[in-house]
């Protein structure tokens, strides 16, 4: 019998405001999706201590970075943009501290928006802060009237990408208004939209499997071949899972 993966999963973070206690919430769909490719999705609270973090780490076998507010650019040394809406303070604390053990250790990890962003800055890239100013020729990337707005893919030949959606027009789920300028070092694109924008990445190391969407496969909007992104993420951590995992006792 085959061992189910078990995939951490960061989530939003709600400070205290008036009478409302501080709280955080963690949308169905990226849960749903790890369940339904075979996984046991883990949720990690927003620690702070990076022992606690490791030892956490040290039980799971992937992670799924999620979604979520902006990174605050002043962080990595830009000028803050006025459309940058920056996550908690908390939350963004323990993600960086996150995605940089992940890195360090090689876990298998799959970020979606800005759990992408987070990756690609991580290990040495950086962003566009507004697409509709750096990028004034772009599709629209984000509709504030339509949660399911969906735009085209553009898909690179034998990436994982390619494995999902074959060939054929290819629509995604889009909801964002930042987006990766500098790739970081060790990966490669693996989708566009027809504007140029980078909508997923994914490692060129063989060692180590490493991927993200700008776009939002767990999205309620998302399609069934969406879908089966989350099962190539769990299926290549059963591929390089110790024979403990992928087989049990």
């Amino acid at each position: 019998m085959l061992s189910k993966p078990l995939i951490g999963l960061n989530a939003d973070y709600k400070a205290t405001k008036g009478n409302q206690p501080a709280f955080s919430v963690v949308t169905a769909g990226y849960y749903d999706n790890i369940i339904r490719a075979g996984g046991i999705p883990v949720i990690v609270p927003p620690l702070a201590n990076e022992d606690d973090i490791n030892a956490i780490l040290d039980k799971l076998d992937g992670f799924l970075l999620v979604g979520g507010a902006d990174l605050d650019p002043q962080r990595d040394g830009f000028m803050l943009h006025p459309a940058v809406r920056p996550m908690e303070t908390r939350r963004e604390s323990f993600d960086r501290m996150l995605c940089r053990l992940i890195c360090e250790r090689r876990i298998p990890v799959f970020g979606i928006g800005v759990g992408l962003q987070l990756l690609n800055i991580t290990l040495g890239g950086n962003l566009f802060l507004h697409i509709p100013e750096d990028l004034p020729d772009a599709l629209p990337h984000k509709d504030p009237q339509d949660p399911g707005h969906r735009h085209g893919l553009v898909i690179a030949i034998g990436s994982i990408m390619e494995r999902v959606y074959g060939d054929g027009e290819i629509r995604v789920s889009s909801r964002h208004h930042m987006a990766i300028d500098e790739l970081a070092p060790g990966f490669r694109v693996t989708a566009k939209c027809a504007d140029g924008v980078i909508e997923a990445i994914e490692s060129t190391s063989q060692d180590w499997f490493a991927m993200g969407t700008q776009f939002h496969p767990e999205n309620e909007a998302a399609s069934a071949l969406d879908a089966r992104i989350f099962e190539e993420f769990l299926d290549a951590i059963r591929e390089t899972a110790p024979i403990a995992l992928r087989v049990a006792a």
